[in-house]
């Protein structure tokens, strides 16, 4: 065993480099891809408050979300199907915190 990795949990079987964050090749353990993406969906709505940050597409999106327009999907799902559309739209009205959770999920869940 290489000194660069640490033991990871008994239950996860895999290995992690010293001072790395979670890898999803590797396992999903320790990485909360839904609870993220719930706090997302969270930062998302408090923008779509406001009627003149909302659009065509914010407004499917919505539909989509609540199952208006077909099967309703998980949030992680919607964002994993939706990523560049939300990236521009945090660029656009320049949310850092939630353009970093963003980035996060990216790297992480999808």
């Amino acid at each position: 065993m290489s000194d660069q990795t640490t033991s990871r949990p008994a239950d996860c079987g895999c290995r992690l480099r010293a001072g790395s964050s979670p890898d999803r090749y590797i396992s999903f353990a320790g990485i909360d891809c839904d609870g993220n993406a719930r706090r997302l969906m969270e930062m998302i709505d408090a923008h779509l408050l406001d009627p003149a940050k909302k659009d065509a597409f914010w407004a499917y999106f919505e539909r989509k979300r609540r199952a208006e327009t077909g099967p309703r999907a998980d949030e992680l799902f919607l964002i994993h199907s939706n990523i560049n559309q939300i990236r521009d739209y945090l660029e656009d009205w320049d949310d850092a915190p939630a353009q970093a959770l963003l980035l996060q999920i990216e790297l992480e869940c999808c």
